[in-house]
């Protein structure tokens, strides 16, 4: 077998690719240049897995929700990722989001401690010519980015990512705001700022005004990931393109008028205690001092303090369609695999879902094996195959794992039954992937 498996990044995907193969007893080494001297423009600390822009691994239904579902599968193969998500969660209705400072020190504790991983604080400049994995995510170094760019051919294509920010639960003026999830589901893990016609329009016309961040030259033809929109790049869209998005107002009965809001802007518990809370859906790239402006013009936000201030990023990923194999592996240099944001998927889960992958593969080809990918009817496999080759890579652009990457169902199913249909078809054809392969969960407690 393989001495040591070189993994380049210590993010999501490279901490669970590291975690994969050292219980499969292989010896890892991860290069993370967070800590060494280097870090990125959007990253606080030198955990290993800081989440950066939301605190959220998304919906945690299992039988509805294709992320769900990616939840389900990764815990059945002993992920990490999801073992410490699991442990550090906190109130978020359906969904499963966690306190991101203790989820990071649990997973940067857990690789610290595994006798097979030895964690290095050290920035790659090179594509190796060992065995590796590069799971560098959406803020690739310059150096090693254009190491890849040269060594595929082909130019890197970008998008940009932006963060939301971050409120102190106690400057909330829950005298105006209040707790509750839309449609009842999960008790009080939000909190609501309820707006009426005028107070939702006046804040639109704000956000259209207000002064953003100005892109250097080579940024500004780098199109948005949709899943990740600007507030004010949403509200540039149309003056109800925020209320039928992440202000909309359906299924939240405001308590002092018994009725739903015009509109409504939601926080979601960021950390354990409660005393952070994140603005859901206001990711932006106005100016810190707009920001403060312009936020607290929202009903019960009015003396918000901010914990953090929204910002924005580029992040680069491949043509991983055109570059990559079935394997993950480079097919120029088949030493190199890809795993992560870097690939095209889109989103914490799908990242360590690669990662995942990306390891599992690895080590079945150290035993002198070939691992089957799992069949495009799960949510690991349809993701897989998104970027491996059933992509168009000519219009290759960030996913989310979604039930649309799937096959369609063989028969017709009622609406409401349709994604339960798609579930009970992926649980099967995944089981199977595990019976034939052999696969299993990780038997270590992280």
């Amino acid at each position: 077998m393989t001495d040591t498996i070189h993994i380049i990044g210590g993010g999501l995907a490279g901490s669970e690719a590291a975690w994969q193969l050292a219980e499969a007893g292989l010896k890892v080494r991860i290069s993370e240049m967070r800590g060494g001297g280097d870090s990125t423009p959007a990253h606080d600390s030198d955990q290993l897995a800081e989440m950066v822009c939301s605190n959220s691994f998304r919906s945690d239904d299992a039988d509805n929700n294709a992320v769900g579902l990616l939840h389900q599968e990764m815990r059945r193969l002993g992920s990490l990722i999801m073992r410490c998500a699991d442990a550090t969660r906190v109130p978020a209705g359906s969904a499963l989001a966690v306190d991101r400072d203790s989820f990071a020190a649990r997973v940067t504790a857990a690789l610290d401690a595994h006798p097979n991983v030895t964690v290095v604080r050290e920035r790659v400049d090179a594509l190796p010519d060992h065995p590796c994995i590069i799971a560098t995510g959406p803020l690739t170094g310059s150096a090693l980015a254009e190491a890849i760019a040269a060594e595929t051919g082909k130019d890197a294509l970008a998008f940009f990512d932006a963060i939301a920010p971050i409120v102190h639960g106690d400057s909330i003026d829950m005298s105006v705001a209040w707790k509750a999830a839309r449609w009842g589901k999960g008790g009080d893990d939000y909190i609501n700022c309820p707006l009426t016609r005028e107070q939702y329009e006046a804040f639109v016309a704000a956000l259209n005004d207000g002064e953003k961040t100005e892109f250097k030259e080579w940024e500004k033809d780098t199109p948005y990931f949709e899943g990740c929109m600007p507030v004010e790049v949403m509200a540039e869209r149309g003056p109800l393109t925020l209320r039928f998005g992440p202000l909309k107002g359906v299924g939240l009965d405001d308590p002092r008028t018994g009725r739903w809001p015009y509109a409504c802007v939601q926080l979601r518990q960021d950390n354990a205690s409660g005393t952070l809370w994140n603005m859901v859906g206001f990711q932006t790239k106005l100016k810190h001092a707009e920001q403060v402006r312009i936020f607290r013009t929202i009903p019960g936000l009015e003396n918000a303090e901010f914990a953090r201030l929204g910002g924005i990023h580029r992040n680069s990923f491949i043509r991983s369609p055109d570059l990559l194999d079935r394997q993950l592996r480079l097919k120029r240099r088949p030493n190199v695999r890809f795993a992560g944001q870097i690939t095209g998927c889109e989103g914490y889960v799908e990242s360590a879902s690669i990662g995942l992958m990306a390891a599992r593969f690895t080590a079945a080809e150290a035993r002198g094996e070939t691992l089957a990918p799992p069949p495009n009817t799960t949510a690991l496999g349809a993701l897989l195959g998104h970027i491996t080759g059933d992509a168009n890579a000519e219009t290759f652009q960030p996913m989310n794992v979604n039930f649309g990457l799937m096959p369609p169902l063989p028969e017709r199913f009622r609406k409401a039954d349709r994604k339960k249909a798609y579930t009970d078809r992926a649980r099967a054809a995944f089981a199977d992937w595990v019976a034939e392969t052999g696969q299993q969960a990780c038997a270590v407690a992280a």
